[in-house]
């Protein structure tokens, strides 16, 4: 068993290993600061996002206030319009967050981005806000994506 549990671990941490930093827009983070941002798997930019697959997406973040709760919000942004990108699990606080927030603390917040079959392909931007208490904007990032076939 504690094989099992260390060949896990292993893989883990191998493959965040190989994940690379993507390059993104803040658009807006007023009560934060983003550190890093993952997206896997995405080796090159702008992110090819398959339908039916699903990307893991790591944000490291620091918090200038306290809050006791977050909320995540995505939405695609096609020819200026912003489309609600429905997201496994939007409370912050059960994505890799234990909460309450603390001022000045450094974060690693963990989602999914489930890439549907039904979706169009086309090329979009993907705006994830994170939202804290009173919708304060703990962070929001952008990035440039293709959804393909």
């Amino acid at each position: 068993m504690r094989l099992l549990v260390a060949a896990f671990l292993l893989l883990a941490l191998g493959a965040s290993a190989l994940a690379e930093p993507v390059h993104f827009k803040d658009c807006g983070s007023a009560v934060g600061v983003i550190k890093e941002l993952n997206v896997n798997p995405c080796p090159t930019q702008p992110c090819k996002l398959h339908k039916g697959q699903s990307y893991s997406v790591n944000v490291t973040f620091t918090s200038n206030i306290p809050c006791q709760s977050s909320k995540a919000v995505v939405h695609g942004i096609v020819l200026g319009v912003a489309v609600p990108f429905p997201i496994p699990e939007a409370d912050g606080c059960k994505s890799g967050i234990n909460c309450p927030i603390q001022k000045d603390k450094t974060y690693s917040y963990l989602n999914k981005l489930p890439v549907k079959n039904e979706y169009p392909s086309i090329k979009l931007v993907v705006q994830w806000m994170l939202l804290g208490d009173n919708n304060q904007h703990l962070f929001c990032w952008e990035i440039p994506v293709q959804i393909e076939g």
